[in-house]
């Protein structure tokens, strides 16, 4: 394996625990700790494959910049992608923000992704996908150029 190789891997593991970490601190701090666990068993398929994805996005990205030394605007990719997948996650809590902003007048939109919190997951999974094929389509094309 080259250098570039084993930092983008690492930086995938780095990106990845990030994000589960955003993940369950944003529910601990909505709803505690056992609601987090909670949530995490319910939807851990969901929560791992966006985690995942949003992990090898970020090591390809990472792969890239190494090869070209520039991202030629995959970080958009990866930002867009990353923070669908971040949304999707928190969406499981979502509704319980109400309890903690209600004069901000959120209830409608928080009611909104609490009640498409499972399509939501599914955007993000998808969002991850097409992230990873354009990354991968944007390396082969890299590296069939002499």
């Amino acid at each position: 394996m080259t250098n570039n190789t084993i930092k983008s891997i690492l930086y995938g593991i780095l990106g990845s625990s990030i994000l589960l970490g955003i993940y369950f601190a944003i529910l601990t701090l909505v709803s505690g700790w056992s609601f987090a666990q909670n949530q995490f068993a319910t939807y851990w398929y969901f929560i791992i494959s966006l985690v995942v994805g949003f992990g090898i996005q970020i090591a390809l990205y990472q792969y890239i910049k190494g090869l070209v030394h520039s991202g030629r605007g995959m970080g958009k990719v990866v930002g867009v992608s990353g923070t669908t997948s971040t949304v999707a996650m928190i969406s499981c809590c979502a509704h319980y923000l109400v309890n903690l902003v209600p004069i901000l007048g959120v209830t409608g939109l928080v009611s909104f992704v609490a009640q498409y919190q499972v399509k939501l997951f599914w955007v993000g999974i998808f969002f991850n996908v097409a992230g990873i094929v354009y990354m991968v389509s944007r390396i082969i094309k890299f590296k069939k150029q002499p």
